[in-house]
Parts: structure tokens; C-alpha cells; sequence
């Protein structure tokens, strides 16, 4: 039921705003889109999804792109062949980055964290389907997403101060704590230990385990359902968990009555009351 006198969107504004990802061309690991969710797979199994300085500049700029996309309304990251990512690979980035002088580094370690802040950043919300080891900046970008799904064989483990360095990489000292709270993310922080699927699960970093075989298509099933939503206010809802962080309570609650009004200007907002005086399940278009 939407509204056909509303006003057309200039082309020259739609052209630098909105965009269609379908047919993205990835090239440093697999992209696919299924209806409104689209599919970003780590696909170098034979070293168990390792991600590369190329990879990593891809999907930040990717991600970054998905807050302009008219037809991907959620994500799946996942990896293929029983591992989901060991993190940076040892010999593509380990090895040149200890050559390298302070600047570079930086560049590195900004260019890690602008990740994270585009997948924070983009609207769609990002489940994680993860299945055996997850580590390092692996363990960083399941963390980052909104939902995960994990498997029993799930070893998660945050192991930056195995290879010398500190626990507060790529945001994990902010987000990991919010997850499963300040004393089990300082626990694997310091010792740099996997965290089993079961672990994971009762802590609360998984919102539940899967069979290894089935685990990626209960993402996508997840992420289909969210993406069946009206994904505009979806948007709003992961905008406001973010931002939220940093308001006091008062902030937060004058935010919230802000983003729900406008919200309420949204045409699924009407499909909703409609369906509900017909006693139909609304049909969200996402406007």
C-alpha cells in the first residue's frame, strides 16, 4: 500500500545515494546476493580463510557502500570450507608489517578499523555464520556483526597478545565487553584462548548453535527474516544500538522518541495498522 503521489527523489541526488550491489563484482572473496541478502564468503580454505591487506581493503569498502544499496537488506559473512577466518595471514600481512615503520603501521591498523566502523555503520544487519576456527581479525569481524551463529566445533579466540601485541584491536575492548560482559572478555583478552561453541553460546556471544552442515543456512534464514522486516526502521534500530553507547540514559531516551517518530512517518508503519485492522500479516517494502 504505498503512496503513489509521493515525490519523485531527484535522479541526480538517487544517482550519488542509492546504488544496487547484486552485481558487484568481488575479488577477494565471494559476494552473492539471494533475494535481499547478500552473501560475503572468506573462501580461502586451504589456509582456513585467512584475511590479506587486498581483503581487507574490500570489504571496508564494500561495507561502506552497503549504506547506499537499494537491494541488499541484510548480510551473511561466512567462510567456506569448515573454518570461518584465521585472521590475518601470517605470512601476507604478519610478516611485511614487522618491516614496516610507525606511519605505515598506523595506516594498517586504521585501515583494519575502518571495518569494523563500516559494518557498524551500514544499516543492513550482519549475522555471522561460524563454524570451526574463528581467530584473530576473524574473531573481530564475527564479533562486529549483529547476530551470530556458531556450531559446538566453534573455537573463537581473540589472540592478539599470543603474537605479542595488546587486546585492544579493531574496537575489541568497547564491543567484545557488551557481548558477554567485562570479566569473561577480559578473561580471553589477556590469554588469547578459544572460546568453545558451548562457551560461546552460554555467554551469549552466540545467539545459538547450529549443526556445522546447517549453520549457514539458519544465517540466511535469520538474515532472510530480518530482511523481510521493515528494514528502514531495522536501520534505525542498529543506528540507535550503536550510538547509544555514548548517551546518558536521558540522551538515549530523547534519541529513541526522535527515531521512532520518524519511523512513524514510514509507509510500513501504515502497511502495519492496516494489516493489523485486517487482520493480515503485513507485507514491508522497506519506505
Amino acid at each position: 500500500m504505498g503512496n503513489d503521489n509521493a515525490p519523485r527523489l531527484d535522479p541526480a541526488l538517487e544517482a550519488g545515494n542509492r546504488r544496487r550491489l547484486a552485481g558487484y563484482a568481488a575479488k577477494h572473496f565471494g559476494w552473492s546476493v539471494d533475494g535481499k541478502v547478500a552473501t560475503v564468503t572468506l573462501n580461502r580454505p586451504e589456509r582456513k580463510n585467512p584475511l590479506t591487506f587486498d581483503s581487507y581493503a574490500e570489504l571496508r569498502d564494500l561495507f561502506g557502500q552497503l549504506r547506499y544499496a537499494t537491494d541488499v537488506q541484510a548480510v551473511v559473512v561466512t567462510g567456506e570450507g569448515g573454518n570461518f577466518c584465521s585472521g590475518g595471514d601470517v605470512h601476507e600481512i604478519i610478516g611485511p608489517l614487522v618491516r614496516l615503520s610507525a606511519p605505515e603501521l598506523l595506516m594498517f591498523t586504521r585501515m583494519t578499523g575502518d571495518l569494523v566502523k563500516a559494518m557498524r555503520a551500514c544499516p543492513q544487519p550482519i549475522v555471522a555464520a561460524v563454524d570451526g576456527v574463528c581467530a584473530g581479525a576473524g574473531a573481530i569481524v564475527a564479533m562486529s556483526s549483529d547476530l551470530r551463529l556458531g556450531t559446538a566445533r566453534s573455537k573463537t579466540a581473540f589472540l592478539f597478545n599470543r603474537v605479542g601485541l595488546a587486546g585492544c584491536d579493531m574496537g575489541a575492548c568497547a564491543i567484545l565487553p557488551r557481548i558477554i560482559g567485562q570479566g569473561r572478555a577480559s578473561e580471553l583478552l589477556y590469554t588469547g584462548r578459544s572460546m568453545s561453541g558451548e562457551e560461546g553460546e552460554r555467554w551469549g556471544f552466540f545467539n545459538r548453535l547450529c549443526e556445522p552442515d546447517a549453520v549457514l543456512a539458519e544465517a540466511r534464514k535469520l538474515a532472510a527474516d530480518v530482511a523481510a522486516g521493515p528494514t528502514f526502521a531495522n536501520g534505525i534500530t542498529k543506528t540507535m544500538l550503536h550510538q547509544e553507547w555514548a548517551m546518558t540514559l536521558e540522551q538515549a531516551i530523547e534519541a529513541e522518541a526522535q527515531a521512532q517518530a520518524i519511523c512513524m512517518l514510514t509507509e510500513d508503519f501504515k502497511r502495519a495498522y492496516h494489516a493489523f485492522v485486517a487482520k493480515q500479516k503485513p507485507v514491508f517494502e522497506g519506505n
